[in-house]
C-alpha cells in the first residue's frame, strides 16, 4: 500500500470535475433510489417474498457485502495505476452495476423456492457492484484537491445531482411503470430499471472520463496493518462512524417506507410519488446553501441545524398522522433538513482522513471510505430487516386492506423509528470537535509536504 500527500494542480478543470464528480452519484442515484424505495415492495407485493424472508435477505447480504467493502478499501489504498487509486473502479464497475440492477428487478417463472434462491444471487450481486462504484466516490475526494472550502463545493455538487437522480426516480418511476408495463407491474419496474441503468452505466463513463486525482501520494509502502491500526486513535472517526449508522438508519426506515405508508395508512398511493419528489427535490435547497453556511460556522454546527429541521418535520408528519396537508408540510421541512445535513456529511467525511494522516503519518482513504460505507450498508440492513419484522409483528398482509396493528407498524417504520434515530444522532455528533482543529491540521500537513 502507498501513502501520499504530493499536490499537482494541473489537469482537469474545476468546474469540469465537479461535474465529472456529481455525475457519480447522479448514476448512483438512478438505480439506488429505486433499490432504497421500491425493491421491498416489489419483492413483498410483485415477486412474491414474505416479508420476513425479505429481512433475512437483507441482512444476510448486508453482512456479505460488509466484508467486500473493506476489501475494496484495502484493494484502493493498494491500486497504482496511471489514472490513480479510486478512478479505475468507475470504469471497472459500470456494467456489472447496471447490468445486476436489471436483473434484480425481473420475475423469472420459476417456484417459490427458486425465486428466494434468484434473488439471493442478483440483490448480492447488485450490492458488490454498487460497492465498486460506491466506495471510489468516498474514498477519491481527498485526491480531487486539499482546500477543505473545494471540498465542500465539490460534495455539495455531488449532492445536487444525487438529489436530481433521486427526484427522476422518485417522480417518473410510477408512472413509467404504469406506461412500460402494459398492466403489468412486474414488467413496469424492469422496464424503468433498464431505462435507468442504461443512462447510470453511461453517467459513469462520463465522471471516469472527467475527473482526476491531483493529490498524488509519496511512495511510502504501508501495509495493511498499519492501515487498520492508524485507525485505533482517531477519535473523530470514531464519532462520524458511529452517526452514520443512525443517520442513514433513519433515511433508509422511512424511505422503505413510504409506498406502504401513502398506500395503506393514507389510502392515497398518488400522494406516494408527489411526497417522494419532495424528499428528493426539496433537499437541494439545503444542498445549495450549505457552503454559505459552512463557510460561517463549523461543519458539526450546519449539520445540527439540518438535523433540527429533519426532526421538526417529521414530528409534523407524526402528529398529522393522515392529514394529507400536515404530511406535505411536514414532508418539505424534514427534506430541507435532511439536504443540509447530508451535504454537509459528505464534506465532513474527507476531514477525518486528514486527521489520522496527521495523527499516524498513514493515509488510509480507501479503508475509512470503506468502513463508511460499510457501516451505511448495515444500517440500510438492519432498517430493512426490522421493517419487516415490525410488519411481520402487525400482521402484514400484500395488497388488502390492513388491520389496526399493520397500520401502526406501519407508522413506526415511517415515522417514529426515524425520528427516534435523528435523536440518537444529533447526540452522537455533539461529541465531534474536529473542526476546531482542522485549520491547524491542514496547514501541518501541507507544512510535510513542502519538506518532502
Amino acid at each position: 500500500m502507498e501513502n501520499t500527500t504530493v499536490l499537482a494542480h494541473k489537469g482537469i478543470s474545476k468546474w469540469r470535475q465537479r461535474i465529472g464528480y456529481g455525475s457519480a452519484d447522479l448514476a448512483c442515484n438512478l438505480i439506488w433510489q429505486m433499490i432504497t424505495l421500491y425493491l421491498m415492495y416489489f419483492y413483498t407485493d410483485i415477486f412474491g417474498l414474505a416479508a420476513v424472508q425479505v429481512s433475512v435477505l437483507f441482512l444476510v447480504t448486508r453482512v456479505v457485502d460488509g466484508v467486500a467493502d473493506v476489501l475494496m478499501g484495502v484493494l484502493i489504498d493498494k491500486t497504482n495505476t496511471k489514472w490513480g487509486k479510486s478512478r479505475p473502479y468507475f470504469l471497472l464497475g459500470a456494467i456489472p452495476f447496471g447490468l445486476l440492477a436489471i436483473l434484480a428487478f425481473y420475475v423469472p417463472d420459476i417456484g417459490p423456492a427458486g425465486k428466494l434462491v434468484y434473488a439471493y444471487i442478483t440483490y448480492l450481486g447488485l450490492s458488490l457492484a454498487y460497492t465498486m462504484v460506491n466506495i471510489p466516490m468516498a474514498s477519491i475526494l481527498p485526491s480531487l484537491t486539499s482546500d477543505a472550502n473545494e471540498r465542500t463545493i465539490l460534495a455539495t455538487t455531488r449532492m445536487i445531482f444525487a438529489f436530481v437522480g433521486a427526484t427522476i426516480v422518485s417522480v417518473l418511476t410510477l408512472p413509467l411503470v404504469g406506461l412500460l408495463g402494459g398492466g403489468s407491474k412486474s414488467q413496469g419496474f424492469f422496464w424503468t430499471m433498464v431505462i435507468f441503468a442504461v443512462v447510470g452505466t453511461l453517467l459513469f463513463f462520463f465522471t471516469f472520463r472527467n475527473v482526476e486525482e491531483k493529490v498524488k501520494m509519496k511512495l511510502e509502502k504501508v501495509t495493511v496493518k498499519q492501515t487498520f491500526l492508524a485507525l485505533k486513535g482517531n477519535k473523530p472517526w470514531y464519532i462520524f462512524a458511529v452517526n452514520i449508522l443512525f443517520m442513514w438508519g433513519s433515511y433508509f426506515f422511512m424511505q422503505g417506507s413510504l409506498i406502504y405508508y401513502y398506500t395503506y395508512n393514507v389510502g392515497r398511493p398518488d400522494l406516494a410519488i408527489v411526497v417522494a419528489g419532495i424528499g428528493s427535490m426539496v433537499p437541494m435547497v439545503g444542498t445549495i446553501v450549505t457552503p454559505f453556511f459552512s463557510s460561517r460556522m463549523l461543519k458539526r454546527s450546519v449539520f445540527m441545524i439540518g438535523s433540527v429541521a429533519n426532526l421538526l418535520g417529521l414530528a409534523i408528519m407524526i402528529f398529522a398522522n393522515v392529514n394529507v396537508t400536515g404530511l406535505l408540510i411536514g414532508s418539505v421541512v424534514a427534506a430541507l433538513g435532511h439536504g443540509l445535513r447530508q451535504s454537509i456529511y459528505f464534506s465532513m467525511q474527507a476531514d477525518p482522513v486528514d486527521y489520522g494522516e496527521w495523527k499516524s503519518g498513514v493515509s488510509a482513504a480507501g479503508v475509512l471510505s470503506a468502513v463508511n460505507g460499510f457501516i451505511g450498508k448495515v444500517a440500510m440492513a438492519v432498517a430493512g430487516a426490522i421493517s419487516g419484522v415490525i410488519l411481520t409483528w402487525g400482521h402484514y398482509a400484500t395488497n388488502t386492506t390492513q388491520s389496526s396493528d399493520a397500520l401502526l407498524a406501519i407508522k413506526l417504520n415511517y415515522l417514529v423509528i426515524p425520528a427516534i434515530l435523528v435523536v440518537l444522532s444529533m447526540v452522537i455528533m455533539s461529541f465531534y470537535k474536529l473542526d476546531k482543529l482542522y485549520p491547524e491540521i491542514r496547514k501541518e500537513l501541507d507544512a510535510r509536504l513542502l519538506e518532502d
